[in-house]
């Protein structure tokens, strides 16, 4: 419930976040078997991404520590009114490069809107998955079929 009451205030300064989780809050984080960042933003970072990935492997370096990095695409003209970016991309742009900071985190990336899911690591895995059961199904059904035309 407590969520409910937030309001929208602050900027897109990722590095200034992130840095406060990782050297702040997970200061413990070599006690702790694995641990996990999510981030949910509707927008690109202030800082440009190469500079954020290199952060992102560097403190991920060592720890069982994963970003995952939930976007929010909004319908244009919709954004919260007060918080200016300090630099502006397209949702492409802005999807690739938090798929390359996910990347550098080893974490996972979904991309959804109004319209529903746009990309998803979970939904890829999951139809990866059901595509090789699919498979071994298909060949364990060719196997029965054979041992049967032998008999």
């Amino acid at each position: 419930r407590w969520v409910l009451s937030l309001e929208c205030k602050g900027s897109r300064n990722f590095m200034s976040a992130l840095r406060r989780a990782m050297e702040v809050d997970f200061k413990d984080k070599d006690k702790h078997k694995s641990q996990g960042l999510y981030l949910l933003t509707t927008g690109i970072p202030d800082q440009e991404t190469h500079t954020v990935s290199a952060y992102v492997a560097e403190a991920c370096r060592g720890f069982d520590v994963r970003l995952h990095v939930c976007l929010f695409s909004m319908p244009e003209g919709t954004a919260p009114t007060g918080i200016a970016p300090a630099r502006y991309a397209s949702p492409r742009e802005t999807a690739s490069a938090f798929r390359e900071i996910v990347q550098a985190a080893r974490g996972r990336f979904h991309w959804f809107g109004e319209a529903g899911i746009f990309e998803s690591d979970d939904i890829t895995s999951i139809i990866s998955e059901i595509e090789k059961a699919k498979n071994y199904s298909q060949k364990c059904a060719f196997l029965v079929e054979s041992l049967k035309q032998r008999s």
